[in-house]
């Protein structure tokens, strides 16, 4: 492993699933850090059965390897062992004493049956920064619920304000909540490793999905306590900003996305609109979000008379923001998110081409780039070797856990 990544040395015992932890450990991973999954023997992560789309081997066959596994679980090692029966959970706690880092996922308390909990680690490993991912949180009377990204738009007022005025609440199209959940909680174990570092002292991390979702509210969830307004849906218009919405181009969907008085004045001038920029219920954006009816009753015939392409290449031009609204097709042809390398190609053991195609890291460092080193793992794909290298098990050692079921 090179010594030019910023988390060279650090190892990783990942014991989480699903999507927020997994993409927490991953950022660990392209970062550098040595990320030892642990999954239960013949079952693994949940999501390697969360398909179509499945991997296809050489013979054109679906494998166990679905695309929602795969999104989350690259730089890592799996290791098949089952943490319910003792002598696995010995062989994890094992494997922690060469592990800065432990990330898991289960419901509160539920390490602790199996002698793996914070409480009953933290004097044995006094510097182990330990991160707990739940819906909840560990604490409130919430906190034995099970907690899933769906949920968490709910209860977290998203989907309150997602989607037209007059329809239903909606939900987002990705689990935004899992993503967020998991940067929240690489930025929390970053500045534990680092307190670590200087003191010797570990702690535990207590990161919930709600939580996170709230947290991400950012500027309607302000508007509302610094207001005392309830914000509703507004489908693809902004609260605070006019014009900022998707309106329908000659051919297809454009977003127009006017962010100051300027550029409104500019947007104005080509639309062949100059008296707009000067009417004081449009001059400024203050006055546009309270004339919001009637900006929306001018500029939609407008915005249908030219193409797409139109509008994005002259709006850019003069620096308003402006673009399409593409299908993934669009986007993984778009010459800026090729440029960007955000479509990679890494190993991968079962796919008929050795290898599959996954999205990059949108981290760019000058001096430690990511690293793609490791495709996401088959179950157990590397049981035998981390066992070895870190437990020095034999290899008849390893044979009989096998055969009673202990490790896969």
């Amino acid at each position: 492993m090179s010594t030019a990544l910023p988390l060279a040395g650090i190892r990783v015992l990942d014991l989480s699933r699903i999507l927020a932890g997994p993409t927490c450990t991953q950022l660990l991973g392209d970062l550098g850090a040595e990320v030892i999954k642990i999954e239960k023997p013949g079952e693994g992560d949940d999501t390697r059965k969360w398909g179509p789309p499945y991997v296809q081997d050489a013979e054109g066959k679906d494998t166990r390897e679905s695309a929602y596994y795969l999104a989350a679980n690259r730089n890592k090692r799996s290791v098949a062992v089952d943490i319910a029966r003792p002598e696995g959970a010995a062989l994890v706690r094992r494997l922690l004493a060469d592990c800065q880092i432990l990330v898991e996922n289960f419901k509160v308390g539920g390490l602790a049956k199996y002698g793996l909990g914070y409480e009953q680690l933290r004097e044995e490993f006094p510097s182990l920064v330990y991160c707990s991912i739940t819906g909840f949180g560990q604490t409130g009377p919430y906190r034995d619920r099970p907690g899933y990204d769906y949920l968490a738009q709910g209860y977290g007022g998203l989907m309150s304000v997602t989607g037209e005025p007059d329809g239903e609440p909606m939900k987002v199209g990705t689990a935004v909540v899992d993503v967020l959940c998991g940067m929240y909680a690489s930025v929390g174990i970053l500045a534990a490793l680092r307190h670590a570092e200087r003191t010797g002292q570990g702690q535990q991390i207590d990161v919930a999905l709600l939580d996170s979702q709230v947290a991400g509210m950012i500027n309607q969830a302000t508007n509302y306590l610094v207001s005392g307004k309830v914000p509703g849906r507004l489908g693809n218009q902004h609260p605070n900003i006019v014009p900022y919405r998707v309106y329908q181009a000659k051919d297809g969907y454009v977003i127009l996305a006017v962010g100051n008085d300027t550029q409104f004045r500019r947007f104005c001038a080509f639309a062949g609109l100059p008296e707009l920029a000067d009417d004081p219920r449009f001059a400024t954006n203050k006055a546009r979000v309270r004339h919001r009816a009637e900006m929306d009753a001018i500029l939609p015939p407008v915005m249908a008379s030219r193409t797409i392409a139109e509008w994005v290449r002259e709006l850019s031009a003069l620096g308003v923001p402006c673009g399409p609204v593409n299908t993934l097709a669009d986007v993984f042809e778009d010459e800026q998110v090729e440029a960007r390398g955000m479509r990679i190609e890494v190993p991968h053991a079962s796919a008929a081409k050795g290898s599959v195609p996954l999205l990059g890291n949108p981290l760019r460092l000058s001096a430690t780039p990511v690293r793609y080193e490791k495709g996401p793992p088959t179950l157990g794909q590397d049981t035998d070797e981390v066992l070895q290298e870190q437990l020095d098990l034999p290899e008849h050692e390893l044979a009989r856990l096998r055969e009673e079921g202990v490790i896969g």
